[in-house]
């Protein structure tokens, strides 16, 4: 595969019209606007609603946080293109998803380093995954639910909205643009937290993985490997507490 992300050839449609080459702002906007009205969903879960107890409830936001983001890239989908591939979801080698794996590795130790610093530095240490914990924390299946939903589920929502749609769009602007802005725009969408700098890490090294690879599913093991790193905290160390 080339090294450098490259446009697609307009794709015939059946009516005789062309599709987009990749996707763009319309696909942007349906998108994260169908996350975002899905994600305002999610408190009617807790308090505002159903009253879920704690492990029920982090086992829930758990999955929607993977749910969400679906709906998002569905929506995306369906306005103009229907070839996935156009979106990066197209099939990859296995050195590729060797090299997603290491750089998922790079990103966790990254973060790590990065949200260290932001801690001491600026005090600033508000951590938004108490429910999660709460959820991994339950017993064996509410552990084996978190680590499905957040390392399986989670990561392909995520890369396939924010890197299959918001990073493909944006690459037309050049790879620096591409990559840093989709990446400030994931980090944002989680929110003013520790879990912001985590994502712009992430983010960042998905989505180049993902523009010189030419498929979503190396920026899919980037996030898998990431977002293990909570339930395994937890069944090594049996603390369910913010880390």
């Amino acid at each position: 595969m080339s090294a450098d992300h490259v446009d697609h050839p307009q794709q015939p449609a059946p009516t005789g019209a062309t599709f987009p080459a990749r996707p763009g702002w319309p696909e942007i906007v349906v998108g994260l606007l169908a996350m975002a009205a899905a994600t305002a969903v999610a408190p009617f879960f807790g308090p505002l609603g159903l009253g879920l107890d704690g492990v029920v409830y982090g086992l829930t936001l758990a999955a929607w946080s993977g749910i969400v983001c679906l709906v998002g890239f569905a929506a995306a989908a369906r306005i103009r293109i229907r070839s996935w591939g156009v979106f990066g979801v197209r099939r990859t080698s296995w050195r590729w998803m060797g090299i997603g794996v290491v750089a998922g590795v790079v990103a966790f130790v990254l973060k790590g380093v990065v949200n260290y610093a932001v801690i001491t530095l600026l005090s600033f240490d508000a951590d938004p995954q108490g429910s999660y914990y709460d959820a991994a924390g339950g017993g064996v299946l509410p552990l084996i639910l978190t680590f499905a939903f957040l390392s399986v589920l989670t990561p392909i929502g995520e890369e396939f909205l924010f890197r299959g749609v918001v990073t493909n769009a944006l690459l037309r602007y050049g790879p620096v643009v591409g990559v840093l802005s989709s990446s400030a725009i994931f980090a944002l969408f989680h929110g003013i937290n520790l879990a912001m700098t985590t994502a712009l890490v992430v983010g960042i090294i998905a989505a180049e993985v993902m523009r010189r690879s030419g498929s979503i599913w190396p920026a899919v093991a980037v996030h898998v490997v990431n977002n293990m790193g909570l339930p395994l905290f937890v069944l090594i160390t049996g603390n369910t507490g913010s880390a």
